[in-house]
């Protein structure tokens, strides 16, 4: 094969596998939305391959069957999100601030990404059955605990926190108060008169949530018995 037939054939290689990318992120997309909406049960393959523009058989293509398509799209939001939570500058020497920054990231995180909000609930009725499967899923929420874990060493080496702080429960106890509020926030929102997803409203609850963390971890508060 002559040089020049070479380089076209490399070209169309390129060519051929920036398409195939291109269709394996549309159908992934299409999906997010999907599951998102419908969950696992009510996403359809026909559902996707309609809001992809694709065919169904490019997704049994690419993804071998619902449940791989699925499971791709967990791993792809935890991996965004895992991405995200390494972005976040929380310098240890400043234990205080450093430990606000977390709790910001954790809220507005949840806020900012409903997607990840419903997939996580879909996920939580199959109690965990394909986000078992993800090939990071001992990566995911690392980072978090660790940047925890070393905050919570330097408070306390500068007599600001307790000593008997777990990272563990503080990732838990950070979260929890993003995900009850986030996923939450509509049925809590008419039972309560208020709009909780009112940016205004989100705020003073990231206040109160700082707050509450802060009164936790000072170690001029005595820690329950």
């Amino acid at each position: 094969m002559s040089r020049s037939a070479t380089k076209k054939a490399v070209r169309g290689t390129g060519v051929r596998e920036a398409a195939a990318q291109e269709t394996r992120d549309k159908i992934l997309r299409a999906a997010t939305k999907v599951f998102a909406r419908y969950g696992y049960d009510g996403g359809s393959v026909d559902k996707i391959s309609k809001l992809a523009k694709s065919y169904d058989r490019m997704i049994y293509y690419y993804y071998g069957s619902k449940e791989g398509l699925f499971i791709a799209v967990l791993e792809d939001i935890y991996r965004r999100m895992d991405e995200a939570e390494i972005r976040v500058v929380a310098d240890p020497s400043d234990p205080v601030e450093a430990l606000n920054s977390v709790i910001r990231f954790k809220l507005r995180y949840y806020w900012r990404n409903p997607e990840f909000m419903t997939l996580l609930n879909s996920e939580n009725l199959h109690r965990g059955r394909h986000v078992s499967k993800l090939e990071r899923k001992g990566e995911y929420s690392s980072h978090t605990i660790q940047i925890i874990e070393k905050v919570l060493a330097s408070g306390a080496e500068q007599g600001l926190f307790r000593k008997d702080l777990n990272a563990r429960d503080m990732f838990l106890l950070i979260a929890s108060t993003a995900y009850f509020y986030t996923s939450n926030r509509y049925t809590l929102s008419v039972f309560l008169g208020e709009d909780l997803d009112a940016e205004e409203a989100v705020h003073h609850w990231e206040e109160f949530v700082i707050d509450s963390v802060q009164r936790v971890v000072r170690a001029d508060v005595p820690a329950s018995s």
